[in-house]
């Protein structure tokens, strides 16, 4: 007989009883702290160090077992404390100022309002995860991360940002190990109610959106609210009783799920996600969205969303709209390979957005047309996502000029008569968000401005700072990172079945004075988690060097579906295990920002050897730099761009060598050589290593600006934003100036085949052409049908190469000189000879019009049918050249 008291949760046979719901209870706070709940539910407070101390005085210890959670916080913290703080006068002032201070930081005027003349009232931000605090979940690595940035900067900034994305109820996942050093995958249940987000109601009604499904179906959703300062961002959630189980379990978690379930969380993304951002705007009165702005091509249906709002509202026809809505969308890319972008079979396209489910506004024909690979090399049975996201984007960009270049290169074959480098892609270099990132300590230290959106002269404070205090300094950052990796690495090895009594070598691991080195990010192949274990023994030996030994922390995720990424990740654990080394390089389980926060500051070197060109940017290097970390790394993204001998060591790359195990030896043994004879050699180059010092003050000072995310998000207002705003009021004003640009499209299209460059011919270029010599040019055009209004005649030349090819050109547009008959034309210019070697040129014919934002938004170009000049000239060389 079971004694009376002892059945717990257990039920009389030994069987857990289970609860049918699961939801959390907030405390009613006494009057006089209902400021703390303002602070909570405005996620300032992830970057702002002054309300983190408001929390944390509430109940210091309380504060530091939650992971600073501060709705876990104020759920857990005694009725006998908030009395004690209703009645504590100076708690009381602090909480008044703290509160003060945030509405300052959401009314005043900032960066955007002090811009004369910005014609952007609101931009709306699609991805399908947002980093912004590890208490929210809502994120898997480095797209979401940047996302959250992207919010944290706007509203840093006072750019008028919506966010859009989805609730997982599960989030991503969280990681652990086995016995064996496997990656095992565990699902916790997110609790709305146990978040600092709020429900988006309609008087005392919680607001929602319907998308309709094949068969009458309903997917519903509701609408969450982060504020994440000035910035809403709105989280769709399908795990309401409204849905019918399948439809629930939609947003159940992060990129997981069968080809059907991704693509319902794209269409609850994209379709749902416009639908949730008028909702919002009509509740609340914010200002509806002038620019749509889609982070990858997750989101990518909101532009058949939108051609489906004017073809039903505003009676537009589909070519009409489709210029509309295109006109204030931005579209970036973030994927360097092909097989990264999401493709759907078409059969499942043409169910969801047939007209029973989707209406008949919009006909299937021309969506299916806006996904379709009907390029050299396309696979006609699939929709891809990132090639519709293009196609209903007048502007589009990647995530730093080396990803601008290889995009241009991926997505050549949608723009057949165009080279790759006239491509209409752009590129904006990713940033950071510093006050997320650096540790207060180096903040301290070196900044003289103490917001973000106040980036000029912000590093100054570090010319006040002594070398020795900068030092000192990491150390202390050094061993608060080793304190907590320790602790990480014991749960570890309890989680993988490790006793207590087998852990005591767990209190020496790592050493604060032992140069640290850094790796984490994802885990897929290009990232090549284990090129430092191609010689294992040389690895062996720089870690236990007997006077400059170095220690690696490694942490990172492979995908639940990526059987490689897993072998890989057990590959590394299992070198980490040996009771050799494992005091000098572990692996840390589950990265995720609590991880990382302590680790950037807490590491000297940051290494990254991606196989170059498959990073599009990566951002956690410029994260490290912020805290006094040297980079060193494969010159690949944001490296290759702002790589300086003075910021860290480029890697060489053996990239062109075709056999990959003799490309990762090559690169390996150069990573190897540089460690050895010149990063440590410098780190432990004195008691305070002045030359370490003067690299690390360089990095925080010159390339501190350029990595920030208020330069990135500046960067977005002023090259897409503000002319995506410029273009969608035109279009959008009376809707006359959108079809006629559409009646202006499918006239130029009709009538290209006529075009034709019939002669170019050069006037004053000599028996030997000189350097510096200015030469005519005349080109005879014939346009068929269209007008000299409809075209741009345009020059090209510079040197070219052995297959004729004019490498980076020189373009100048011709004038129109003559009209003869049969609507023939005579185009002149000048061409000035400015380099020496081989010289080239051509003429091509373009489409021009003032409401395209590139002259290949067509993809049309004609060019002359035979050479002029088969033979390209040889200039003399000069002296100065």
């Amino acid at each position: 007989m079971q004694p009376e008291g002892e059945f717990g949760s257990i039920g009389r046979y030994g069987v857990p009883v289970r609860a049918i719901r699961r939801f959390s209870v907030r405390p009613v706070l006494p009057e006089p702290l209902t400021g703390l709940g303002t602070l909570v539910n405005n996620l300032r407070w992830v970057w702002h160090p002054e309300t983190q101390d408001v929390f944390e005085a509430v109940d210091p210890q309380l504060w530091r077992s939650t992971g600073g959670d501060p709705v876990r916080l104020l759920g857990e913290v005694p009725a006998a404390r908030l009395d004690e703080l209703a009645n504590d006068h100076a708690f009381l002032r602090r909480l008044e100022l703290a509160v003060a201070d945030l509405t300052g930081y959401v009314t005043d005027d900032r960066w955007f309002q002090a811009e004369a003349g910005s014609p952007v009232s609101s931009v709306a931000y699609f991805s399908p995860e947002f980093g912004i605090t590890h208490v929210l979940p809502q994120y898997s690595g480095g797209l979401g991360i940047l996302a959250g940035d992207h919010l944290k900067a706007a509203s840093d900034l006072g750019v008028p940002l919506i966010g859009v994305g989805l609730l997982y109820r599960h989030g991503y996942f969280g990681q652990s190990l086995n016995r064996e050093g496997w990656q095992q995958e565990r699902y916790p249940l997110v609790d709305p109610d146990g978040l600092p987000i709020s429900l988006l109601r309609d008087g005392d009604t919680p607001a929602g959106i319907n998308v309709t499904l094949p068969g009458g179906r309903k997917l519903c959703a509701q609408i969450w609210v982060a504020q994440v300062g000035r910035v809403p961002l709105l989280m769709l959630d399908a795990d309401m009783e409204d849905n019918e189980p399948a439809e629930r379990e939609v947003t159940d978690r992060l990129y997981g799920g069968t080809t059907e379930h991704r693509m319902l969380q794209e269409l609850l993304l994209g379709v749902g996600g416009v639908r949730a951002v008028r909702e919002y705007c009509r509740v609340t009165g914010h200002a509806a969205p002038e620019v749509f702005h889609t982070n990858e091509g997750h989101a990518g249906f909101l532009g058949i969303e939108r051609i489906r709002e004017l073809a039903h509202d505003q009676r537009l026809d589909f070519d009409t709209a489709l210029e509309v809505a295109r006109g204030g969308t931005v579209f970036t890319t973030h994927t360097p390979v092909p097989a990264g972008i999401d493709r759907f079979p078409v059969e499942l396209i043409q169910q969801h957005f047939s007209a029973d489910a989707f209406g008949d506004g919009v006909p299937i024909d021309r969506i299916l047309a806006l996904g379709a690979e009907d390029f050299e090399g396309g696979d006609p049975g699939v929709f891809n996502m990132a090639i519709m996201g293009l196609r209903l984007a007048q502007r589009a960009n990647g995530v730093s000029k080396l990803h601008g270049v290889v995009s241009r290169g991926m997505f050549a074959g949608l723009w057949p008569s165009f080279d790759p480098s006239d491509v209409p892609i752009t590129s904006i270099t990713n940033g950071v968000h510093a006050p997320t990132w650096v540790a207060r300590e180096i903040s301290n230290l070196t900044y003289a401005a103490a917001d973000e959106g106040d980036s000029e002269g912000m590093f100054e404070g570090l010319d006040k700072t002594t070398d020795a205090a900068l030092w000192e300094t990491k150390r202390m950052l050094r061993q608060r990172f080793i304190d907590d990796t320790r602790a990480r690495v014991r749960a570890s090895w309890v989680n993988r079945g490790a006793s207590e009594a087998e852990l005591g070598w767990v209190d020496s691991i790592l050493d604060p004075d032992v140069l640290t080195m850094g790796f984490a990010r994802r885990v897929p192949s290009y990232k090549r988690l284990t090129l430092m274990l191609r010689d294992p023994a040389r690895l062996k030996a720089l870690l236990l060097h007997p006077t400059r030994p170095i220690q690696i922390v490694i942490a990172g995720k492979a995908h639940p579906a990526d059987e490689g990424g897993k072998k890989l990740i057990q590959e590394m654990v299992r070198f980490a295990d040996d009771p050799e080394v494992r005091h000098r390089i572990v692996f840390v389980p589950d990265y995720d920002i609590a991880l990382a926060q302590p680790m950037y500051p807490g590491c000297d070197v940051w290494l990254n050897n991606p196989l170059r060109p498959y990073e599009a940017c990566g951002t956690s290097g410029m994260k490290a730099a912020l805290n006094g970390a040297l980079n060193l790394s494969i010159r690949d993204g944001w490296w290759d761009e702002w790589y300086d001998d003075e910021f860290g060591w480029a890697i060489p790359s053996a990239e062109g060598i075709e056999d990959t195990d003799r490309r990762d030896d090559l690169e390996a043994h150069a990573l190897y050589d540089l460690i050895e004879k010149q990063v440590a050699p410098r780190f432990y180059d004195g008691e305070v290593p002045g030359r370490w010092i003067e690299m690390l003050r360089h990095t925080i000072k010159e390339l501190g600006p350029k990595v920030l995310a208020t330069r990135m998000v500046r960067d977005y207002v002023q090259q897409l934003y503000v002319p995506a705003a410029h273009s969608s009021r035109r279009l959008n004003s009376t809707y006359e100036g959108a079809r006629e640009l559409a009646a202006w499209k499918k006239r130029v299209r009709a009538a290209w085949p006529q075009i034709r460059v019939d002669h170019v011919e050069l006037q004053g270029l000599g028996d030997v052409p000189q350097l510096g010599t200015t030469v005519g040019i005349r080109a005879f055009v014939s346009l068929g049908e269209l007008t000299a209004a409809d075209i741009d005649v345009e020059a090209m030349h510079g040197r070219v190469n052995s297959e004729d090819e004019i490498t980076d050109p020189v373009r100048v547009s011709l004038s129109l000189a003559e009209t003869y008959e049969g609507n023939r034309h005579r185009y002149e210019g000048e061409l000035k000879l400015d380099r020496t070697g081989p010289f080239g040129y051509t003429v091509r014919v373009l489409p021009k019009h003032d409401m395209l934002a590139s002259p290949a938004e067509l993809g049309l170009a004609a060019g002359p049918s035979d050479p002029e000049d088969p033979e390209t000239p040889d200039l003399p060389a000069g002296s100065e050249f």
